[in-house]
């Protein structure tokens, strides 16, 4: 059973669907919520949550005080799901039944959102280091000078090769599951190179601890 862990919604069952998809647990995203938190960037944010799969990252930023959140999932019967979910909770949300490289590679003008300040990529475990670049590249149209980007990868794949206008912030891993952060230099203040190792690498940046 996935949950809202907290905020207006906690406590909300979102429907999982039966296979095709790999939500994250519970327990990390309780921890990952509680380290945005920190670093202030949920309050009034507009979330990209892409690979969103039920969409339970996007409403769990909304549910603690992100003010819109757009998920992007390519299956239908995920982006299906992840509407349901969306009705259910009450939250302000869009699905976009699309692949989340279209999507950022299509013409900014084409999307009548702002900016995005919070972005989640918690691919399938399959897609290839060739498309999370991909697609990391392409983000640089979309967010606005203070945005966060949260990728979310196993243990066991490579770090990500972020873009030049990304520096690394921090790295957590949580079980088998190793979560970036990173921003735009000016937000960053600080960066790591790329693939930085061990538990954690906190920046003297936003939020560190």
């Amino acid at each position: 059973m996935t949950r809202i862990v907290a905020g207006s919604a906690k406590g909300r069952t979102l429907a999982v669907p039966k296979s095709g998809t790999r939500p994250t647990s519970e327990r990390v995203r309780e921890a990952l919520f509680s380290r945005l938190e920190h670093m202030n960037v949920l309050a009034g944010a507009q979330v990209l949550d892409l690979y969103a799969g039920t969409g339970a990252l996007g409403l769990e930023a909304l549910s603690r005080g992100a003010s819109s959140a757009t998920l992007v999932e390519r299956g239908t019967p995920a982006a299906r799901v992840a509407a349901a979910n969306v009705r259910s909770t009450g939250l302000n949300a869009r699905v976009v039944a699309a692949d989340a490289r279209t999507f950022v590679s299509a013409r900014r003008g084409d999307f009548l959102g702002g900016e995005f300040d919070l972005v989640f990529l918690d691919p399938p475990y399959d897609v290839s280091e060739r498309e999370m670049s991909e697609v990391l590249a392409a983000l640089e149209a979309w967010i606005g000078p203070d945005a966060l980007v949260v990728v979310e990868r196993s243990t066991r794949a490579p770090a990500p090769a972020w873009p030049r206008f990304l520096d690394l912030e921090d790295r957590r891993t949580w079980g088998e599951t190793a979560v970036y952060f990173a921003g735009p230099p000016a937000a960053a203040q600080y960066s790591h190179p790329a693939g930085v190792a061990g538990h954690e690498a906190a920046s003297p940046g936003r939020g560190s601890l």
